[in-house]
């Protein structure tokens, strides 16, 4: 049996989102390998003190370490945990999120070679941070993208007469969940008929911000909070249009579980998303907060049923990439 160890914040707990350290560990576990993970402790010096303590616990037993690498506090985590492994001799694995990682090899490109040319392989869940982390002299990256369990997903056809808009997504300011808001308000303005829900645990304040605005928009929006996986599936069959806001992203997997449920999908033109969406193919992609284009995409799906049709089914023939059962190939050729 192999044996892992996953480095990053398990913090489902606290109410947070489910994240890949819940989901990739799952996937692995069921595979065969034995995890363990750090960290759920909530204050970040306590997690990331039992992070070192259970690679040195481990270290014996470990075949590979898995670190999630992110570009914010995240990030030195990842360099602490990784010069650990390097100290004992452990391969580890940088498991690479966020559009905006690319700002960390350029500001601090000692600490960053310090993890990545030293890692066993970078993982990188898209073509996207594969082409950013090569333009920086980086080649030891491979791409596994992140996974969905495509049977949980039913594929629904739709048909757009009123506009019912979905927006899934923790509330950070870094995915601009006030633009959905402004959306919804540019469509009324229109004399459109139409809703917005807005599912997603807060991150940074932003969700009685986005409520703040859309109150003073005089706009009633959804707000159920954070709802389970099934619970969030469940009512996207009440809605015919999802919107992507976000000014910084990677492979977001709510917009690849969007598009397995037969949702069309806008989203702003940012980071990894245009290795996702091919415009007018399978999405359709506007810059960032172009309020009035995401209003004429969402107008378009409404009025060319023909169109709306081909790209949800070429949307769900791109989601099926994403399944578990393929992606797990890729992990198995990894840490064989």
């Amino acid at each position: 049996m192999t044996n892992l160890i996953y480095i990053g914040n398990k913090l489902t707990n606290t109410g947070k989102t489910a994240t890949t350290i819940d989901t990739l560990g799952k996937g692995l576990e069921d595979a065969g390998f034995k995890v363990s993970y750090a960290s759920s402790y909530t204050n970040i010096v306590f997690r990331f003190i039992d992070m070192l303590w259970t690679v040195f616990k481990h270290r014996k037993a470990t075949d590979y370490v898995l670190i999630d690498t992110y570009s914010t506090l995240n990030f030195y985590y990842a360099y602490g945990v990784s010069q650990l492994c390097r100290m004992l001799k452990l391969k580890y694995i940088p498991i690479l999120h966020g559009g905006n990682l690319s700002n960390r090899l350029k500001n601090n490109p000692k600490l960053s070679a310090s993890i990545f040319n030293n890692a066993y392989v970078n993982s990188a869940p898209s073509n996207f941070l594969k082409v950013q982390f090569k333009n920086h002299g980086y080649t030891n990256v491979t791409v596994i993208p992140n996974s969905i369990a495509i049977q949980q997903y039913s594929f629904k056809q739709r048909t757009i007469d009123h506009i019912r808009l979905l927006w899934v997504r923790s509330f950070s300011e870094l995915y601009n969940p006030k633009l959905a808001v402004s959306i919804l308000h540019a469509l009324k303005l229109k004399g459109v008929d139409a809703t917005l829900c807005m599912i997603g645990p807060d991150n940074d304040g932003s969700l009685n911000t986005t409520k703040a605005y859309a109150k003073s928009l005089g706009v009633s929006v959804d707000f159920p909070g954070k709802l389970s996986k099934a619970d969030w599936i469940a009512r996207a069959k009440d809605y015919n249009v999802f919107i992507n806001t976000t000014n910084f992203d990677n492979t977001p997997v709510s917009v690849i579980e969007a598009m397995a449920l037969g949702l069309p999908i806008v989203s702003t033109n940012v980071g990894g998303l245009p290795y996702l969406i091919e415009d007018s193919i399978n999405g359709v992609l506007v810059a960032p907060e172009a309020i009035d284009a995401f209003v004429s995409a969402i107008l378009d799906y409404k009025d060319k049923p023909e169109f709306l049709q081909s790209v949800v089914k070429q949307a769900r023939s791109t989601a099926e990439s994403f399944d578990w059962e393929v992606v797990k190939q890729q992990w198995l050729l990894t840490l064989k």
